[in-house]
């Protein structure tokens, strides 16, 4: 078998000869053309070079020679302004719809950017009707109104700023607590344990068919949705020195308030070896200022959005409290203090009784807008491991809240009870004995000194940000008679 070689018609090669050289510039720029993020084309230096950049268009200029876009692909606040010519504008090319460009970045002459995109090929992956899609073109929606559509709020620049400030944050915590020597662990989230003793409880068991008539529990125990990680934590602080939990965590709380969520994310630690509440402080402190500097120095733009247009002059609140030693007062000083104010409060501010939202939020003022740990509760407010202070006349545990401006108790935490004869004392007293005998046995086993704290995910966004509602914070807001998506 032989192969022959024919010589291509000379009508074929005169017929490729007249193509445009337009037409192979844009097939070659398509076969070389370098993927890239919108936010590294803006931060790009070097010009000339083709890329491709695929994203969504958040607004369509067309003039008579030419055609401007803004493409944004979520990577960055600030979109990159796409620059072609008006023969490649279409009637799907529309605001919110999706593209896969290609072009070459070249210098803008506009002094409010650095580059912007000479577009050879625009092609419209996803159509998006601008008449029926709930959010306007150039115009800021308030964040009330854009809550009402949970699966399209993260297309508008507020909430695309707190999802990407979210995300900073929890690199932030990681990064803390790594850097510190914590070991992380994965604390369940279904568990046997009320750790809170609030009753406050998603009950888990299945459903239909999968039911067992024998056994109306699928674990064999009543199991519900944790509400805290903690005491998973103290089994590991029996091993480890130091260790973390970064995860969700469920309140069946009935309530729409703007404080209040179902399901929220909770950073809770452990520390062995400690016998102070100034341990637990500090690195609650600790903390808090060094995941608030980082997220404000790589998150410039989305921060200065809500402190410009959600929260005007929350960056002046906020400051302070990087810059200053949070504050230290006793419960019983938060009591004189409330009692002696003249401020007429919805619940009267008593020894023994809870601070409530109102009390803290006063507090927090009395001590100059800055952060205050309220140390060494009634012992009778706390859970039963709590660390007994065995002080009189009054009795407190050596529990420690931390209020903050604008959120109220941003974290909560305490010395645990290590002293296994007044911890079966108390259990006994609740009749809890068999219930935690588990916990009673890491008192028999090389127990040392230890506590920790948990810190509210979403609150500590609250109180950076400046948000009013809870519900701002999350990207699924899960609360009482709503759950969408």
């Amino acid at each position: 078998m032989s192969l022959t070689l024919q010589r291509i018609p000379a009508f074929s090669s005169s017929l490729f000869c007249r193509c445009s050289s337009k037409f192979l510039d844009r097939l070659c720029s398509r076969m070389i053309s370098k993927k890239m993020r919108v936010s590294d084309a803006l931060a790009c230096k070097e010009t000339g070079s083709d890329v491709r950049i695929q994203g969504w268009v958040r607004s369509v200029r067309p003039q008579k020679d030419n055609l401007f876009l803004h493409l944004n692909d979520g990577s960055s606040l600030q979109p990159l302004q796409v620059v072609a010519s008006s023969q490649l504008n279409t009637r799907d090319l529309t605001f919110g719809c999706a593209v896969d460009i290609t072009g070459t970045l070249e210098k803008s002459p506009n002094k409010r950017q650095n580059v912007e995109l000479q577009a050879q090929s625009i092609k419209v992956v996803g159509e998006c009707n601008p008449m029926d899609f709930p959010f306007k073109i150039k115009e800021r929606h308030p964040l009330e109104y854009i809550r009402q559509f949970p699966h399209l709020r993260c297309r508008t620049n507020a909430f695309s700023s707190m999802l990407r400030i979210r995300s900073e944050a929890t690199a932030a915590i990681q990064s803390f607590f790594r850097d510190h020597g914590y070991v992380q662990i994965h604390t369940p989230v279904i568990t046997s344990n009320d750790c809170e003793g609030a009753g406050e409880l998603f009950q888990v068991e299945p459903t239909g068919d999968k039911k067992d008539s024998d056994d109306p529990h699928f674990f064999s125990v009543p199991a519900y949705l944790t509400v805290s990680g903690q005491l998973h934590l103290e089994v590991m602080a029996g091993a480890f020195s130091a260790v973390y939990t970064f995860g969700p965590t469920f309140r069946a709380e009935n309530s729409q308030s703007r404080r209040h969520l179902a399901e929220f994310y909770m950073v809770e630690a452990e520390i062995a070896f400690t016998e102070s509440l100034d341990d637990l402080m500090k690195v609650m402190e600790d903390l808090f200022k060094a995941a608030t500097e980082h997220v404000f120095s790589n998150c410039t733009e989305d921060v200065e959005l809500f402190h410009k247009h959600v929260a005007p002059g929350h960056r002046e609140q906020v400051d302070p409290m990087l810059n200053r030693k949070f504050n230290v007062i006793s419960y019983t000083e938060a009591i004189d203090i409330l009692k002696s104010s003249s401020q007429n409060f919805t619940f009267s501010p008593e020894w023994g009784r809870d601070l409530q939202t109102e009390h803290e939020k006063f507090l927090v003022k009395h001590c100059g807008n800055t952060p205050v740990f309220v140390v060494n509760y009634p012992y009778e407010l706390k859970p039963f491991y709590a660390r007994d202070n065995q002080d009189h006349p009054r009795h407190t545990a050596a529990a420690v809240d931390l209020l903050v401006p604008g959120v109220g108790e941003l974290c909560g935490g305490s010395l645990r009870e290590e002293r296994l004869q007044l911890l079966t004392q108390r259990l006994s007293q609740a009749g809890l004995e068999d219930t935690y005998a588990w916990y009673l046995q890491l008192r028999e086993f090389g127990s040392v000194p230890h506590g920790g704290f948990g810190m509210g995910f979403e609150r500590y966004l609250q109180c950076i940000l400046g948000l009013n509602n809870i519900k701002d914070a999350i990207p699924f807001a899960r609360f009482s008679h709503s759950c969408q998506l």
